[in-house]
């Protein structure tokens, strides 16, 4: 599916694994925020934007395009491979929250509807942009290069042959990418026939990265990338300078505060009382199955030209026959990655945590007389002149920031 197909040989991901690159390539990505196109969110009326979300995602795109222009990558190989082909990897953030405040349940068929229109909204005008910029500043330079075609290329791509290209052809990049990329035939003819004929300012445009960082510091905790929010209420685990262990702050999700102010500030999902309960289209990210998540992504990946970081939450006491299958479900729903997280204490209670997790899983700390202490993870201690949750004592003492364990 990769739209270089012809000349790039990709044998890796960046970490998130959202983005596969070749040799001295780059992920240069930005994101979207889904939630600023909810009109009357919460109510009967609710609705997505789709004329302006179409108009941002052109901006974006020229901007992406300035992006790459102006890359300060430090290596000669690195510049001419983002100057050469012109990828970037435009993304998404907030859509567990944007489809909550549709009043949609994320992993239903009315969701994976939504996250097929949106892929598709984005992608489709990001590439009528990126001709439009190949008019008025020129395509990528490989997209006007020629290229010789090889029996492995008409091998690949059998329909070069139906077409008339023979071995020896000589053949423009602008046309293996607008005609004989898997990804870009799913796209109306009418749009691969002009990039066929005028080229496009990129050969890659989208990517969906976890965006993490950006959901909570520009978002207000609005959902992760492609994913539910993790929890309506719960915790983060904060690195704070000079402190040995991490940090345990409280957070809620976008739409959870956008539901009290908007709706009912007395809304609580830990509550029991009826007049605190959320809507039961409020759901959190252990409460989807393996499937739906993968579900969801496919949604989305016919329509990402390079991968998508995506993270199925299994609960601890997740049946395994349930979970056994699920890398092979995703194999044959076409996604280019899978990551699935579970959480062990033992192992790794990562960044983010449920307080009924911590609650549920006991500590056990040998004090210097030989006593054993047992703690429930979510417990306070004093250590080292500092107040810690139990669980991310454990964890700094496990990972040495103490001395030795």
């Amino acid at each position: 599916m990769n739209n270089n197909w012809w000349c790039e040989n990709i044998r890796a991901t960046n970490p998130c694994g959202e983005q596969p690159l070749p040799p001295y390539g780059s992920c240069l990505l930005g994101s979207v925020n889904l939630t600023k196109f909810v009109l009357e969110p919460f109510t009967e009326r609710a609705r997505f934007d789709w004329e302006r979300f179409r108009e941002t995602v052109a901006i974006f795109t020229r901007m992406l395009d300035n992006v790459v222009e102006i890359n300060g990558l430090p290596l000669d190989k690195q510049r001419h491979e983002i100057l050469h082909k012109r990828r970037h990897g435009m993304g998404f953030l907030g859509l567990g929250s944007t489809m909550t405040m549709l009043k949609i349940k994320y992993g239903s068929p009315e969701s994976l509807k939504f996250t097929d229109q949106v892929s598709r909204e984005m992608a489709e005008t990001g590439w009528q942009t990126g001709i439009e910029l190949a008019e008025e500043k020129g395509p990528a330079p490989i997209l006007i290069e020629q290229f010789t075609v090889t029996a492995e290329m008409l091998a690949r791509r059998p329909e070069m042959r139906r077409d008339g290209y023979k071995v020896g052809d000589k053949v423009p990049g602008k046309v293996l990418l607008a005609k004989y990329s898997r990804y870009m035939q799913q796209f109306p003819a009418e749009l691969t026939e002009r990039m066929a004929d005028v080229g496009c300012r990129f050969t890659h445009h989208t990517s969906i990265a976890p965006t993490g960082t950006i959901s909570l510091s520009l978002a207000n905790n609005a959902s992760n990338g492609i994913e539910p929010s993790f929890a309506h209420k719960y915790s983060r685990n904060v690195i704070r300078e000079g402190k040995k262990s991490k940090e345990k702050v409280d957070v809620f999700s976008f739409e959870l505060l956008a539901y009290r102010t908007l709706v009912n500030p007395a809304a609580d999902p830990d509550s029991q009382e009826p007049e605190a309960c959320l809507p039961d289209y409020f759901v959190s990210a252990d409460a989807i199955s393996p499937r739906q998540h993968v579900d969801v992504q496919a949604a989305a990946q016919k329509w990402i030209d390079s991968s998508i970081s995506k993270t199925a939450n299994v609960p601890t006491d997740f049946p395994y026959e349930e979970f056994k299958d699920i890398y092979l479900y995703a194999y044959e729903q076409g996604l280019k990655g899978c990551t699935t997280f579970r959480f062990n204490p033992a192992a790794f209670q990562g960044v983010l945590v449920k307080d009924k997790d911590l609650e549920n899983t006991l500590y056990r700390f040998q004090l210097a007389n030989g006593e054993i202490l047992e703690v429930k993870g979510n417990e306070e201690i004093e250590y080292d002149g500092e107040t810690h949750t139990a669980a991310n004592l454990y964890d700094a003492l496990k990972e040495g920031y103490y001395g030795k364990f």
